[in-house]
């Protein structure tokens, strides 16, 4: 099959305006009456007439006594008026019916009984109406409650009871058929994790959609995984469309490959409105009109296809059920990294905020389609406009929350070195009362103490060897954090060494392996404290990093160099202990390094910072961390420096 190639691509503004152009509100999928108990979140297709008024009678707004409010108006402190109880002064309670030939009610503690308990004394007049609920206050019988295209929230079903409907006519929830496509799916549901082969992966992304799907108020349908092949994918089609479903989601098989017959199989049954939107990640999304009916081509890649949905598929159902589509919640942020882009491309990218001092820092995470932990490590998205080539560090940029803004003030950010330790640390701090949130990012030892001299984080991971004398972290300290009074804590000291396959099948025994032509070797990006380690020890073993088959291929953590080795994308790689348990590697120890936490001295009373101290104390903490293996929290808390001490340093 000849490719497709995207020749007009239209920007995400454009593409929206024509696809939501073709439909119109309710057009197609028609309205239907509910239960007014059953309402909540549906839209009104008609308006809603009061049947009743509310409240359908005068009844008493206090406690107190009914009166007719004229016989009250020559109450004086120096002459007071007696009413008879039950005659003149009715008691009454609030809500009950007021009783007939009364306007007004007295409130109890405005009253003294007479003695004998036979009338009452008023020192002051109540003027008509006076603390009472008029018939038709609220609502008044005939006039609107409600107009057409109404999105009814849970206190709007009280205004529809007390007027009187007890049922509602409503948009119908547009059904959505959701078909996943590709030879390399599986359902986990029906083979099990044990039956998954190698190059077949999960069927994941038709749960997400459905999700985003229900939250728009759709409902969604999930079809079985349909091959690649371009008959069956096009029968599918055709069923969906032919059948009960308003909208259809293709998903994977919208880009340009040979093996991407979506486009094709659109062409031929309706129309193709737009293939291919100048947005990153998202852009092979294809949109058309089959039957009168709306089938959007959704990319494979996860966070591609979470983006078009939510940018397209989104806007088309609020549209169909005349709902307002959701509005982000956004906040200004402080850039803590450069972030190019590609001019011509609207990006959306993830990142990880929350408050540092006085202002919001947003630190990007990695870019990827196909990685949806991006999206659910980050806590918000921010959009590079597609006649931008980037921002620059130090940038004051627009974020769109991905969490509720209140996580940010409750958000530790860390930046720094990776290590297994700081996981357990956030899922202690998130099972806390009030619960906070850990927002990492792995940059290495050094970038994360340029991180903390910029005030860009709460606290840094480190474990930078200083080779002339052995110590850990100190020395740099004092040459890159510059203005800035910090504390260095310990966390833990762990074994360095070399990963490598199940059964060590290329025989490395030590550094010296490293330079044979048949290992390939992964490596820790520059700065960080594992590549710092290695250049040490090459050094060491009088080895010219240029002999190393290997040495320019980088990961940014422990697990992604462990994943390399598994992989058998490399023969070894320096990494902690923990990570080569957790993927079943063998390990072969070079030493234990100090791994510590470089914490601002401003950050220390931190709530968030706080609570990560008490649980680095705690006994349960330790016990965790040294099960994980390769683990030592002797000094775990102890302070090896604080720049406020003369000597700079102490032990």
């Amino acid at each position: 099959m000849k490719r497709k190639i995207y020749l007009n691509m239209k920007t995400l503004p454009e593409a929206r305006a024509l696809l939501l152009s073709h439909f119109s509100p309710g057009g197609l999928v028609g309205e239907e009456e509910v239960a007014a108990r059953d309402a909540c979140g549906r839209v009104t297709s008609r308006p809603v007439a009061a049947r009743l008024s509310s409240p359908g009678f005068h009844s008493a707004a206090m406690d107190g006594y009914a009166v007719r409010a004229e016989e009250t108006f020559p109450a004086r402190d120096e002459s007071p008026v007696t009413l008879r109880l039950r005659q003149q002064a009715v008691p009454v309670n609030t809500g009950m019916v007021l009783p007939e030939g009364k306007d007004a009610v007295v409130m109890v503690e405005h009253v003294v009984e007479t003695e004998g308990g036979e009338g009452i004394l008023l020192r002051s007049p109540v003027f008509p109406w006076q603390n009472v609920r008029k018939v038709g206050e609220d609502i008044v019988a005939t006039e609107q409650v409600f107009p057409s295209n109404h999105l009814l929230a849970p206190f709007d079903l009280g205004a529809l009871i007390s007027s009187g409907n007890s049922r509602v006519w409503v948009w119908k929830r547009p059904l959505v058929d959701i078909i996943p496509t590709g030879n390399e799916l599986v359902d986990l549901d029906q083979v099990g994790v044990e039956e998954i082969a190698p190059g077949m992966t999960p069927e994941s992304n038709s749960a997400v959609l459905a999700a985003i799907v229900s939250a728009a108020g759709a409902e969604p349908r999930v079809h079985a995984i349909v091959p690649d092949e371009r008959d069956v994918i096009k029968k599918r089609i055709r069923q969906a469309v032919e059948g009960k479903a308003h909208v259809v989601l293709v998903n994977a098989g919208s880009s340009a490959g040979s093996a991407d017959y979506t486009v094709q199989v659109l062409e031929e049954l309706g129309r193709v409105l737009v293939h291919g939107v100048t947005i990153m990640p998202g852009k092979p999304t294809i949109l058309a009109v089959v039957s009168g009916k709306p089938v959007i081509g959704i990319p494979g890649y996860p966070v591609s296809a979470i983006i078009a949905a939510e940018q397209l598929v989104v806007p088309l159902l609020c549209r169909l059920q005349a709902r307002p589509e959701p509005f982000p919640i956004r906040v200004r942020a402080f850039l803590a990294a450069n972030l190019p882009s590609r001019a011509g491309i609207e990006e959306f990218r993830r990142v990880i905020a929350g408050r540092v001092g006085d202002r919001i820092v947003a630190s990007p995470v990695k870019k990827g389609a196909g990685s949806i932990s991006t999206l659910t490590r980050a806590n918000a998205i921010m959009r590079i406009p597609l006649e931008s080539e980037g921002f620059e560090e130090g940038r004051i940029v627009e974020l769109e929350l991905l969490r509720p803004w209140q996580e940010l003030e409750k958000t530790l950010v860390c930046i720094g070195s990776h290590d297994l330790s700081l996981d357990l640390i956030a899922d202690r701090l998130k099972r806390a009362s009030p619960g906070f949130q850990m927002a990492s990012t792995h940059v290495g030892s050094l970038g994360g103490l340029v991180a903390v001299s910029k005030g860009l984080c709460h606290m840094a991971g480190t474990h930078l060897l200083d080779p002339e004398d052995g110590s850990y972290n100190i020395s740099y300290i004092k040459r890159f954090v510059k203005g800035r009074g910090v504390r260095l804590i310990n966390l833990v000291y762990r074994q360095q060494g070399f990963m490598v396959a199940p059964g060590n099948p290329r025989g490395i025994s030590g550094i010296k392996d490293l330079a044979r032509e048949d290992i390939v070797f992964v490596n820790r990006q520059a700065g960080s404290g594992t590549r710092v380690l290695l250049d040490y020890e090459l050094e060491k073993a009088g080895l010219d990093p240029d002999e190393i088959n290997g040495y320019e291929n980088e990961e940014y953590t422990h697990m992604a160099v462990a994943v390399s080795v598994l992989s058998g994308k490399a023969d070894a790689g320096l990494g902690i202990l923990s990570a080569a348990r957790a993927l079943g590697l063998d390990f072969i120890p070079v030493c234990e390094e100090r791994y510590d936490l470089l914490i601002p001295l401003d950050c220390l009373e931190n709530q968030v910072v706080k609570r990560v101290l008490d649980c680095i104390k705690s006994g349960d903490f330790r016990k965790d961390i040294e099960a994980l293996g390769g683990y030592s929290t002797r000094d775990a808390g102890k302070v090896f420096y604080d720049s406020r001490e003369d000597s700079g340093q102490f032990r």
